[in-house]
């Protein structure tokens, strides 16, 4: 046999290419940061005082409960029937509660709404000092101690507060601190609105 001849067996064959693994698990980091990335861009042009509630358009969960010590009017589902109103989920260890309380009294001296709180996990001598001392903007409170009434309400954290229809239904849902331009530009108009006022 030549010296120079090549025998079939030493042919260099291409390499066919195919599903390289190294190349997937290379890519599949870069796609995760991809998605996460989307989803925090996303994230940032929502407003966390407004993140939509499972509740809106639907009845107020059924409640009881006690009214905060030192008061007589308790709060219940019934009670939100028949006028529309506010509902504010409020604790005197709330530091956003303080910021807010200002704001509601004012709107309970303006007359233009009732607003009735809901007392969130509060020790029952805190809340009634609380409202001693800084004043008293609500038509009836609740006591929800345990906090299961809150839970049913879909709450986060407080404050929150709710729009509450003339049939019982909840409207709308702010989380957070109201503030007088929150009050002016979409809780007033609002309620104006399901009131049928302006027509």
């Amino acid at each position: 046999m030549p010296v120079n001849q090549i025998q079939p067996a030493e042919i260099a064959r291409p390499k066919r290419k195919g599903f390289d693994p190294g190349r997937f698990f290379f890519l599949l980091p870069l796609a995760a940061f991809a998605g996460i990335a989307v989803a925090f861009a996303i994230g940032l042009t929502l407003n966390p005082r407004e993140i939509p509630s499972a509740l809106i358009g639907k009845e107020v969960p059924e409640f009881e409960l006690p009214p905060v010590q030192g008061r007589t009017l308790s709060l219940s589902d019934s009670d939100l029937k028949g006028e529309v109103s506010l509902v504010n989920v409020f604790a005197s260890w709330c530091v956003e509660c303080k910021v807010e309380h200002p704001i509601l009294m004012q709107l309970a001296r303006e007359d233009l709404v009732p607003i009735h709180g809901l007392n969130y996990k509060d020790k029952p001598d805190d809340a009634a000092n609380w409202l001693d001392t800084l004043g008293d903007p609500y038509t009836r409170t609740g006591a929800d101690i345990s906090g299961r009434v809150a839970i049913d309400w879909g709450v986060y954290g407080v404050p929150e507060t709710f729009v509450v229809d003339q049939e019982g239904r909840i409207v709308y849902k702010h989380i957070g601190a109201m503030s007088r331009e929150t009050i002016n530009e979409k809780i007033l108009p609002l309620i104006a609105q399901l009131r049928g006022e302006g027509k």
